[in-house]
This record gives C-alpha cells, structure tokens and sequence, in this order.
C-alpha cells in the first residue's frame, strides 16, 4: 500500500491564489479605463476614417484616410494634396508642441533637480520650504494661466513695471499677443508651475539614497561635486528618468495653458488646441479625430524612444 505524499498541498498554490486575487483587484480598475480611456480613444480613431461632423455623429460615412492624406486630380490635370499630413498649420502646430515640451522638460528638470537638493538638505524650517515650493503646482492651470496673462498684460502688468524699472527693456511689451514673445511667455508659466512636480519626484529619489555613502565621502575629503556626479546622480537616475516621461507625456499634450494664455496665436498653437480648434470651433470633428489620433502616435513614439534609448526600467526589478 502506498502512502499519499503529505508534502505535495491540495489545490492550487499560494502564488496562484495570489495572482487571483490581484486580478480580481485589478479588474475594476482595468474595466474603469477601458470605458474612460480606451473606447474615447477607440472611438476618435474611427471617426477619423469617417466624415463625422458634430450635427452628424452616428450617421457619418466610411471616407478612408482622406482625413489624413487625399488624392485629387483636377479636370486640368493638375494633382492636389489634402489633408491633415500635408496641412501647414497643423506642421506648425507640431514644430510649436516639440519645442515647447523639450525646451520645457530641460529647465524643469535641471531646475527640479536644484530644488530637490535643496530640500534634501538638513535646514531649519526644511518642512515649510517644501509645503512652500509646491504652491505653484497646486495652483489650477486655468489660475495660473489667469494671473500670469495679467501680470504680463502690456499695459498695466506688473512684470513690464518691473523691467522698466530695472532698465531691462525700454518700453512696455505684448508678452503674449507679440508672435516673437508669446511662446517665451508659455514657457516661463509653464516652468514655474511644473518644477515642483519634477522636483517632488526627483526629492522621492534622493530619500533612497542611504546616507552612508556620503559620510563616507565626506570622511574621504571627496569633493561634493564629484559626488554628486559619481554617487547622486547615478543613483537617482531611474527616478530621474520616471520623472521626465510623465513631464512629456504632460507638455506634448499640453492645451489649457496655452487656449487661456495666449488664444489663437499661430506661435503657440500646440496639437491639442488645434484638433480641438477643427473639432468644436470649425465644426470639422472627424478631421479634428484625425489630429487628435496624430497626436496619440506622436506622444506614443517620443515615448518609446525614450524609453528604448535611455534604457528606462519601468518595472523596477533591474538593480
């Protein structure tokens, strides 16, 4: 007669058990995205094959992609090109979303990355510098957007009474009806208001750091800058790293501070604004989705290729 294995446990194991659970905890959440995330995102793509107009959604045709890129031969023989690929001012909107996210994402960094040593310091009243630092990402977009565009107001803002004063410039400036200055504007908002963010998460990576190690460069006379370059920098580079992709995903889709700062300005105009510009104000939605499903790709190859060159650790296990 043989003895059943005592060793061997009935029914599933632990880590099954496991998996099961966190799928089942997961599971509203992943129901909750796909209704408020993938299905809009589903649903804009169709409509950019079709010729959808807000006054005739659900009875809009099947055109293909001549939203995106159309074809025709005139009666003189002469070809024209139509379409969101071969529109000016959508180009123009993409020249002005790049530039702003990488010129953008590089001061917040370098600047969040300032800040957050700063708070990592030991200081007296180190609690209500932090709380302090991120008023201005606390402040609504719309707000700040508000307050900064009459503080820049050319005739009673206070940033041209400053200037003048200081001699800097010589007569009051359009900061953002001027087309030569209007994207400085959005820039200098933009930066004020996010570097908290980025310096909150770069702060988080550098609680990691154990303190040891710069005791021990301290006791060894290392110099701080090489230590920040040789132990800091590399240690909180993942965070470092995490921290610019949610900056790009957030300037490449930026809208709201751009539609209240400056409105209809052709130096600012990002790819949010104007697919929503063809969508809503020209009454043109399905041409507006094929902009909007542009822009979607667009952030999603930035994305990847940042993720694939910088050789970003998303999932935590690499040491």
């Amino acid at each position: 007669m043989t003895t059943p294995s005592l060793g061997r446990a009935a029914g599933p194991s632990l880590q099954q058990r496991r998996q099961k659970a966190a799928f089942w905890f997961l599971a509203p959440m992943l129901i909750a995205l796909f209704c408020v995330a993938a299905w809009p995102l589903l649903r804009t793509i169709w409509f950019s094959f079709t010729d959808a107009t807000l006054s005739n959604l659900y009875d809009a045709k099947w055109i293909g992609f001549d939203n995106y890129l159309q074809v025709r031969t005139l009666s003189s023989g002469r070809t024209v090109l139509r379409g969101t690929l071969v529109d000016p001012a959508w180009w123009n909107a993409v020249w002005n979303t790049v530039r702003f996210s990488l010129v953008s994402v590089a001061f917040e960094t370098v600047f969040g990355l300032i800040v957050a040593l700063v708070m990592n310091a030991q200081f007296r009243g180190r609690a209500l510098v932090r709380a302090a630092i991120l008023i201005p990402w606390a402040i609504p977009t719309i707000v700040s957007a508000k307050m900064w565009g009459w503080m820049l107001n050319d005739q009673f803002g206070i940033i041209n009474d400053i200037l003048l004063n200081l001699g800097i410039i010589s007569q009051k400036i359009a900061w953002t009806a001027n087309i030569e200055t209007a994207m400085t504007a959005v820039l200098i908002v933009d930066i004020w208001k996010t570097t908290p963010f980025m310096a909150l998460l770069i702060l988080a990576g550098l609680q990691m750091v154990p303190r040891d190690i710069y005791e021990a460069a301290r006791i060894d006379g290392v110099h701080p800058v090489k230590v920040f370059f040789r132990v800091t920098l590399p240690l909180i580079k993942p965070a470092l790293m995490v921290a610019v992709i949610f900056r790009i995903l957030d300037a490449l889709r930026i809208f709201d501070l751009v539609y209240v700062l400056t409105p209809n300005s052709a130096a600012t105009k990002t790819m949010s604004v104007i697919s929503r510009e063809n969508m809503i104000d020209f009454d043109k939605f399905a041409y507006g989705a094929a902009q909007s499903t542009l822009l979607f790709a667009i952030i999603a190859v930035f994305v990847s290729l940042y993720i694939w060159l910088g050789r970003v650790d998303l999932s935590g296990d690499r040491s």
